[in-house]
């Protein structure tokens, strides 16, 4: 878990990593608590395989229950936002991987609902602006669009490539 504040005391936030794969990936979760808000990642991993129809259209995809999990909470009665950006060295663009979310935020809130190039700086993934009860999953689509600028390996063999996304939630 890393706790960061931007010096304002009203804000408490909670980060968790989860790996983005395309075509191999292993990852472990890393469980965030904090005073204020909590995080669970369920989907520390995420591997995206293409198909056939898939370099046809160029572009590959993890929707809904097959897209990122995440697991959000806070106190605040303001309710809570959750960050995502792309931390680390990214082998596939910023501007070919999209993030979108399905997740409905509620009365007061928003949220990136058509697909959008991740960031290597917080992006606001979804926000309410209510206090919810209990946890409230929050999923991530995720996409990989120009297929054909990432190369296979000679003869066939797959070819990994790597990103990592972090979550951050707010309390408001």
């Amino acid at each position: 878990m890393k706790r960061t504040s931007d010096g304002d005391p009203k804000m408490n936030r909670s980060t968790c990593i989860a790996s983005m794969f395309m075509l191999f990936g292993v990852g472990l979760p890393t469980a965030a608590a904090a005073q204020a808000t909590a995080i669970r990642i369920l989907t520390p991993a995420l591997t995206l395989n293409p198909s056939a129809t898939d370099y046809v259209n160029n572009y590959v995809e993890a929707t809904s229950a097959a897209g990122i999990q995440v697991d959000v909470r806070s106190s605040s009665i303001r309710g809570m936002v959750l960050m995502v950006r792309c931390t680390g060295a990214p082998q596939v663009a910023l501007s070919d991987l999209l993030v979108r979310t399905p997740t409905s935020p509620g009365l007061g809130g928003a949220s990136i609902s058509a697909y959008t190039p991740i960031t290597a700086v917080d992006q606001q993934l979804w926000r309410t602006g209510f206090r919810g009860i209990g946890w409230q999953r929050v999923v991530t689509d995720v996409r990989i669009q120009n297929l054909m600028n990432y190369d296979d390996a000679p003869g066939g063999a797959r070819t990994d490539y790597t990103n990592t996304l972090t979550y951050t939630v707010i309390a408001l």
